[in-house]
């Protein structure tokens, strides 16, 4: 019973100073925002290289020659990728824009000729009441949101210097990563270095590689089937849904708002678009996410939203695309020090 009594006082003394600590922590990370950005941002890459690495080498290719030859392709894909396709999702950006009040007074319209349709059946369906309100506030925020994302692209491509060190720093990370992470968890106790290794890797690792291939498969999919549907900026909203399947739940609410985009200047043609993208969608959810990403996190839905709000108000962008895994990471941590001090008294 004392034993107990003492291990709950000692949790109620160290949450004020975890709460002080992780607010220090977190001024620091603002403070050298600029450099952990460019540091986060070559972990990751070069943990979504490290695997072609990996199957270079079981095909008995020395581990240097891997890693520059996937390097050079890597960029020379990215490099032509950046040149066709970012010209083109400006483009169809802006002109989506300019198009934006046209689709929401055609959505108006067409709720208003339903809102006839029903009047003359005495149906008690008025849409003309809160549809102004909303189209307005939608019209409002949607720009936002674009002009957000243009000022994010420019800014990212304005800062060259940055994607050089990235760059740089990706490929000596490909080159000699395995020495600084062994240098950093050698620090650790043996039984915590095992644990540490093992949950980053679950957590970091397979996470992004199996959430970067799960984006890259929703978003060619998407992209051509809308293109085939003859949707306008096609390319936009299937990429776009493409990279929101890089965060949880982004899948879901990336397939709704493109829905609810197009039904505002067609409606049938909304429609079928639902029907299409939600079926591929479901498709790749329940038949091919599974056998990519298997159960990575252990996150209650509920830890992954908070965990997604946190890390966007922090880091923005990067902070969104590493919450999950972190929150993951922290969780098995935490549940491993438990254990360990309950059995290790």
């Amino acid at each position: 019973m004392l034993n107990l009594l003492n291990k709950r006082l000692f949790w109620y003394l160290a949450l004020p100073i975890i709460v002080i600590n992780g607010w220090a922590l977190l001024q620091i990370f603002q403070y050298f925002g600029r450099i952990i950005t460019i540091a986060v941002s070559a972990t990751l890459l070069s943990f979504l290289l490290d695997y072609p690495v990996l199957f270079l080498q079981r095909h008995r290719v020395k581990r240097n020659r891997a890693v520059i030859l996937v390097f050079l392709v890597a960029l020379v894909i990215i490099l032509v990728l950046g040149i066709i396709l970012i010209p083109l999702l400006l483009e169809q950006l802006t002109g989506f824009i300019e198009k934006l009040p046209s689709w929401l007074e055609s959505g108006n319209q067409q709720l208003e000729l339903f809102d006839q349709w029903a009047s003359k059946r005495q149906l008690p369906i008025n849409f003309t009441v809160w549809t102004n309100q909303f189209t307005e506030s939608l019209s409002s925020q949607l720009q936002d949101i674009t002009g957000e994302i243009i000022s994010f692209v420019v800014n990212t491509v304005g800062r060259i210097f940055d994607i050089l060190i990235t760059i740089v720093i990706t490929f000596y990370l490909m080159l000699h990563g395995d020495r600084l992470w062994n240098g950093i968890f050698n620090w650790l106790p043996n039984n915590l270095e095992i644990h540490i290794r093992k949950s980053f890797k679950q957590n970091f690792e397979n996470y992004f590689i199996g959430q970067a291939t799960l984006a890259c498969l929703m978003g060619v999919s998407m992209t051509l089937s809308l293109l085939f549907l003859g949707t306008p900026f096609g390319l936009l909203f299937g990429i776009g849904i493409g990279f929101m399947t890089l965060v949880p739940f982004g899948t879901a609410l990336g397939v709704t708002l493109v829905s609810l985009l197009i039904t505002l200047e067609n409606f049938w043609l909304g429609i079928k678009v639902l029907i299409v993208i939600v079926l591929i969608e479901q498709a790749i959810e329940n038949f091919v996410a599974p056998r990519i990403l298997g159960r990575f996190t252990g996150l209650n839905p509920v830890w992954i939203l908070l965990s997604l709000l946190v890390g966007v108000q922090v880091w923005g962008v990067l902070g969104l695309l590493i919450a999950v895994p972190l929150a993951g990471f922290v969780k098995n941590t935490v549940n491993y020090l438990r254990y360990y001090a309950e059995f290790n008294p």
